[in-house]
């Protein structure tokens, strides 16, 4: 019985650190951001989503309709309010675009523009237009697990990579291990000062998935700005979404989709 005890205890402790060593090579912390990143993309989606602008003085909401092709094709239609409507923002590849139907024009967005504020948001061109700079441009490295809003989380540290032609010094992320919804972002200057903090909740199935339906921006730096964005419908793999759809000569041919809003319930 003596040989027995120390016969079960080191085969359980080999078992555990076997399995130990599987789960820490199960996914790197590079594929587990591109894997949260990749959530609300799919081969092809379309969403409606508001977006609520807040300022100490005042706040604004925008509505919104969206279509995307992967990480290189992305179109935005302004469905409101009044003064907008019509507005379309593109993204082709490494290019993106703004049609002004007031003025009937199409600007070109050049990449020097990229990080300045969309629509006078807290978020920026490059957060909108889905660019996966935080996966391509950074590396990454596990600083640790937290506990978040009820989730057991990965923490995640992004640091540019020397060649990376970025605006951040650092990003840190907290992933939620059980589905790898990001749950929280924050954004550094390169001098290591918070700017910025995304935060996700409210999440509930749209379009088969697990995903947050309520995201929030907030700046650490100017007292009561922040935007919300609201989710209200979405949707992947959609038929009939070709790669012609995102050009700029189909921008003035755009028009809202009428749906049936998501009602589920968030959990």
């Amino acid at each position: 019985m003596k040989k027995i005890f120390p016969l079960l205890f080191l085969t359980f402790l080999s078992f555990f650190l076997v399995e130990k060593q599987a789960i820490s090579q199960e996914m790197t912390a590079k594929e587990m951001v591109k894997k949260s990143y990749n959530l609300f993309l799919g081969k092809s989606s379309f969403s409606v989503m508001t977006m609520t602008i807040v300022r100490p003085e005042w706040q604004r909401s925008i509505s919104m309709q969206s279509w995307s092709i992967g990480t290189d094709y992305y179109l935005t239609l302004i469905t409101a309010p009044a003064r907008d409507k019509g507005e379309v923002f593109l993204k082709s590849k490494k290019n993106m675009w703004n049609f002004i139907p007031a003025i009937n024009r199409m600007i070109k967005i050049p990449p020097s523009m990229m990080m300045q504020s969309w629509m006078g948001s807290d978020f920026t061109n490059n957060d909108l237009m889905k660019q996966n700079s935080i996966v391509t441009d950074y590396k990454h490295t596990f600083a640790g697990t937290e506990k978040l809003e009820g989730y057991d989380c990965y923490v995640i540290n992004l640091e540019p990579l020397p060649e990376a032609a970025v605006v951040w010094g650092k990003i840190k992320m907290w992933i939620a291990k059980k589905n790898l919804i990001s749950l929280k972002i924050e954004y550094f200057d390169t001098h290591g000062k918070l700017i910025k903090t995304e935060t996700a909740s409210r999440i509930k199935t749209m379009g088969g998935r697990l995903l947050p339906s309520h995201m929030e921006m907030t700046s650490n730096t100017k007292k009561g700005h922040k935007t919300l964005i609201d989710i209200r419908h979405q949707k992947f793999d959609v038929k009939g979404l070709k790669q012609d759809f995102f050009s700029i000569q189909n921008v003035r041919n755009v028009r809202p989709v009428s749906i049936l809003l998501n009602t589920t319930k968030s959990r």
